[in-house]
């Protein structure tokens, strides 16, 4: 059984820069992940964002089929993807989504008006918002890093970011095969940090060392009101590993799951990610993967779990190489210096066949 992890606390409301930043490099580097308080998004804009999801997967297939994706936006259908590539699964994970990219490029795919009133206006505002939280927490990493506070924006890691902010749904009542099925099959994201909100219910895992056979599994309980900030590739690749990357998981839940995210592997800088997921008990015919997602028998617990994402990424054309002050003549850079977008491309390729 995997046990609960309580992670370190950072408040970004805290006017002593220097002490926040020293707790973020504590907690990138023991966990690769956190909780950040005050973070400034108001709890009635969340909530209005997990609403508008729902609203959107609740309309008929044939209506959403109308927005399907196109140049990495708009709906994609279930089992269209799988983020653990080396999975020996024969299915995608278990979710539909729709994609957001940047919002002044016009190739965004929206719901009328009329069929989903303010739907558009709100994926707007909480977008915007997502970005100012992570340009902050991105400053104060840099100020962990003994870097200057805007080194990333003078890096051009937050020049014209591609965006994608991607709502997804999870839906219950799925067979039981002998397959394991995850709403989110373990991966490490791809970008810099990633943002996730959630109102309560537990749902995500934690690997903290992947490289370990077999690997342990950790719960990562919310905290009311709170984001769970993680790191992703590429911020470990700029500090040498110094940060940890930490790969996870999403487990699906018994009836349904909706989530919102603005996402790292469309080609973009930001990525949200609301969640809302109905849990069923356990049940030991199927892995703990499945119990969230699959109706596995008739006793349910009709909980919500709504977790907003926001994966921070660089620039498309940004290069991603070893930061000074995080190697050495006895710590040597680890990776060669990469273009963000072939990065991508190739996580893409991996991940999704494209």
């Amino acid at each position: 059984m995997p046990g609960a992890l309580q992670l370190p606390i950072v408040d970004l409301s805290s006017p002593d820069r220097f002490s926040t930043a020293n707790s973020i490099s504590q907690a990138c580097i023991d966990h690769g992940f956190f909780y950040l308080v005050n973070h400034g998004v108001d709890e009635e804009l969340v909530k209005k964002v997990f609403e508008q999801s729902s609203n959107f997967f609740s309309l008929p297939i044939e209506d959403k089929m109308k927005l399907v994706q196109r140049n990495h936006r708009g709906y994609v259908t279930l089992y269209a993807g799988k983020l653990d590539f080396t999975s020996s699964s024969t299915k995608g994970d278990s979710r539909e989504g729709f994609y957001i990219g940047p919002l002044a490029d016009d190739l965004n795919q929206w719901p009328l008006e009329e069929d989903l009133p303010s739907w558009r206006s709100t994926m707007e505002t909480y977008y915007k918002k997502a970005m100012s939280v992570v340009t902050e927490l991105l400053s104060l990493i840099a100020l962990s890093l003994r870097l200057d506070e805007d080194f990333f924006e003078k890096l051009g890691a937050l020049n014209d970011p591609l965006a994608n902010m991607g709502l997804l749904h999870y839906p219950g009542g799925l067979d039981c095969s002998d397959e394991e099925i995850y709403g989110a099959s373990a991966h490490s994201d791809f970008g810099m940090i990633t943002l996730l909100a959630t109102d309560g219910v537990p749902g995500l895992q934690i690997c903290r060392e992947k490289t370990e056979q077999p690997h342990v599994w950790e719960d990562v309980p919310s905290m009311s009101g709170a984001f769970i900030v993680n790191i992703g590739d590429v911020m470990e690749r700029w500090t040498n590993c110094l940060f940890r990357s930490t790969v996870h998981r999403v487990l699906p839940p018994g009836q349904e799951r909706y989530s919102v995210m603005i996402h790292p592997f469309m080609f973009t800088s930001i990525v949200i990610s609301c969640v809302i997921i109905s849990q069923v008990f356990k049940h030991n015919s199927c892995t703990f993967v499945l119990e969230s997602w699959v109706l596995l028998g008739t006793f349910l617990l009709h909980v919500l779990l709504t977790p907003v994402a926001f994966f921070a990424n660089p620039n498309k054309e940004c290069i991603i190489e070893c930061l000074e002050s995080c190697c050495s003549e006895s710590c040597p850079p680890r990776f060669p210096p990469i273009k963000y977008i072939d990065y991508m491309k190739e996580r893409m390729r991996l991940s999704y066949g494209f």
